[in-house]
Order: C-alpha cells, then structure tokens, then sequence
C-alpha cells in the first residue's frame, strides 16, 4: 500500500496553513483598517471562494506558466512551481486564504473597541494594540479559522491538479488518488482514501467544536 499520498496531503496542508495563517491576519487587520476601497478589497480576498477551484487552477497556470513573467523570471531562478508539491501548497494556500481572512476578519471585528480606545490613550502603537489586545481577544475565533483553511487545504483538488498535476509519489494528494482510483474502476481503494480523508474531515470539525466549547466554557467561569 502506497501511503504518499497521505503524507503529502498533510505536508501540503501543514505548509499552505502556515502561509494562510499570517496572509489571512494581515490581509483582515489590512481590511479593518481601510477607510476607502474596503469593498473593492474585500471581494478581491475573498473571490477564490466562490469561483469553482478549476478556474482558480488556471488563473495560477497564466500567473506561474513559462510563459508568464513571474514564471519566466522563476525559471531563470532556477524555480519552477508547475507539477511540483510546491505548487499544490500555492494552490491550497490561495484555495483555503478567503477562509482564513474571512473568518479572522470576524473575529477581530468583534473585539470591543472600546479597549482599542483605551490602548491609544495610553500611547500603545497600533501594532502593539494588535498583537496585546486585538489578537488576544480574538483568537478563539482565529483558531478556529486556522483549523478550518486547514481542512480545506486537506480536501483541495481542482487547483491543486490543474498546477501541480497528479504525479504519484511527488504530487498525487488523497483527493487527487481519489479521482485517480474512480478513474481506473479501482472503488476499493477509492473508499480507502475516502475513508482516511473523512476521518481527518470530521476530526479537524471536532476539534475545533471542542476547542470553541472550552473557549466558551473558560469564558464563563472566568465571568
């Protein structure tokens, strides 16, 4: 049994959900902070959601082909994201992003401005506000946003093989040997992948219920 695309599945989500995580709060706190174009901003971030992960795919084909100028220039490099598990990060990592800005937008939204005031009276800069109260305050909600661009850089396939291709051992991810398995009448190890694929689905889901309900929990006895 050929368990490679288990563990590149995890080192792509791992590695895309390091990126989305410091994207998604800079882009949120970047948002928050707008006084004009916020709109405009907003649905940039936020238009890799709703388009179908195929075009997505190849909007990141245009943007680092042989063709492109960033590509060019990363070829002369010596660099090349297409058909590598460098790209199945890209692609999860602009995939899963709109979930971790949106979600971590919210969250620091709903801090009570009223301490934001407070910390500027006091002289505190606007980055020690963010990283001291902002942050702090919010981070239930930005875990649980971390937990969610995780799972959904696990479950990425559209982008994921329009970029990085489906090579077995180098770039075939579970959801992507699952489209492989359909495809040759294998069902038996479709399920397989199925299976391991949902359990981590339903676990990253559950961990995040409990880590909300023990945030909810301390919260209340803190009260």
């Amino acid at each position: 049994m050929d368990f490679s695309p288990l563990w590149i599945s995890l080192k792509v989500a791992v590695c895309a959900t390091v990126f989305t995580f410091f994207l998604g709060l800079l882009s949120a706190r970047l948002v928050i902070s707008l006084r004009s174009g916020k709109a405009l901003i907003d649905g940039i971030f936020s238009l890799p959601m709703v388009l179908p992960p195929t075009v997505v795919g190849f909007f990141l084909l245009i943007i680092f082909g042989k063709n492109s100028l960033l590509g060019g220039l990363l070829l002369k490099m010596g660099i090349s994201v297409l058909f590598t598990w460098q790209g199945a990060v890209i692609a999860a990592v602009v995939v899963s992003f709109p979930i971790m800005y949106r979600t971590a937008r919210g969250a620091l939204e709903q801090v009570d401005v009223n301490l934001i005031y407070a910390a500027r009276t006091l002289g505190m800069s606007e980055a020690k506000i963010f990283f001291r109260i902002q942050l702090p305050a919010a981070w239930p909600g930005v875990a649980a946003a971390t937990i969610l661009a995780f799972a959904r850089a696990m479950g990425e396939f559209g982008a994921t093989i329009m970029l990085a291709g489906n090579i077995p051992g180098r770039t075939q991810t579970m959801s992507v040997a699952i489209y492989t398995a359909v495809q040759s009448g294998d069902r038996s190890l479709a399920y397989y992948w199925v299976a391991i694929i949902m359990g981590i689905s339903f676990f990253t889901i559950f961990l995040m219920n409990y880590w909300m309900g023990y945030q909810e929990r301390r919260g209340g006895g803190k009260r």
